[in-house]
């Protein structure tokens, strides 16, 4: 099957199924600001993985149809990022662990969801191997993001915007592209390890603009970069999961498991270690992140079975309809 006629059928969106979508780029925004959160892992459990990664793909050449169907996940990411300038940071800051907690929660409790794609799959040497890379990608990530961060968020490092960032945000903004659509990477981890995302964080302010005019370059570098990895990766996991679905999926799993386990070793969650190891445990902090992590885990996993029963149904309701033909 070659790569132009892998064609997949989009949505035709009702009141529900736009607000899954909506939901769906909420997250997908909220992952650009805490460490871990996968929007791609989401997009698994509403079975719009698929459709998103066509639809960003072929935008272009599908322009009107992967439009609309693109239209509420767009607005749920501004939405998504907004609410985590805004709202999300604030509560890292008060009770980081809780919040970690909670999303971790969340996370965990979807992973059944994205294991299901490799339901009657056989896990064959490769397999197993490609699961063991995904897996060790981001753990390897949040390791470097604590040691390679370390010590670069005292002072923002585009308070004098070099020739040289603005270059290297061009593969920077890809790889962030790159993080919006496979599930289990983290784009704000991807960033944490490189010391870049607290002065992007710090740098969205009226006065730092006055003072700094040159980061519209930055973010400029960072949206083309981005946006060619969001429309050029979309298309090439098109293909691969045109030609050997279960062989892909096998690194998402490992992608995604690992990504659970990094939202606990970051550098957010690291300064929580250190300032326990220092100043004693915050019980609350705490005992609210083991809670968080339940609720969010059982939260999640009750929305994956509600998505499992839904799919059974309609599958015999295709049964069904194709032995009444016969």
């Amino acid at each position: 099957m070659g790569q132009e006629n892998y064609e997949i059928e989009l949505i035709k969106y009702n009141k529900k199924t736009w607000c899954k979508s909506a939901v769906l780029g909420f997250f997908i925004g909220l992952a650009v600001i805490v460490p871990g959160i996968s929007g791609s892992t989401i997009a698994i459990i509403f079975k719009l993985y698929d459709q998103f990664l066509y639809a960003v793909g072929n935008l272009f050449k599908q322009f009107k149809k992967c439009f609309l169907f693109l239209l509420p996940i767009i607005i749920g990411m501004v939405l998504g990022v907004l609410l985590g300038f805004i709202a999300v940071e604030q509560l890292l800051a008060l009770l980081p662990f809780a919040v970690i907690g909670l999303f971790a929660g969340l996370m965990s409790g979807a992973f059944p969801a994205v294991k299901d794609e490799l339901k009657g799959a056989e896990m064959n040497a490769k397999r197993i191997c490609l699961l063991a890379i995904g897996f060790l990608i981001p753990v390897a990530i949040g390791i470097a993001s604590v040691f390679l961060g370390a010590g670069n968020t005292a002072q923002n490092v585009f308070s004098t915007v070099e020739w040289w960032q603005v270059v290297l945000s061009l593969p920077v903004g890809y790889i962030v592209g790159v993080t919006q659509i496979v599930p289990g990477l983290s784009a704000s981890a991807i960033l944490l390890a490189i010391g870049w995302f607290s002065s992007l964080v710090d740098s969205v302010s009226l006065t730092f603009w006055q003072e700094n005019p040159m980061i519209f370059l930055v973010y400029a570098a960072l949206a083309v970069g981005f946006l060619a990895g969001l429309f050029t990766f979309s298309k090439f996991l098109t293909y691969i999961f045109g030609k050997a679905r279960h062989t892909a999926y096998s690194m998402i799993v490992g992608l995604s498991l690992g990504s659970i386990c990094a939202m606990f070793f970051n550098p957010d969650v690291f300064e929580v270690y250190s300032d326990w190891a220092a100043n004693g445990v915050n019980a609350v902090d705490l005992a609210l992140g083991i809670a968080l992590f339940a609720l969010g885990a059982v939260g999640s996993y009750l929305l994956v079975r509600y998505q499992r029963k839904k799919d059974a149904e309609a599958a015999q309701k295709a049964a069904a309809a194709d032995g009444e033909k016969k």
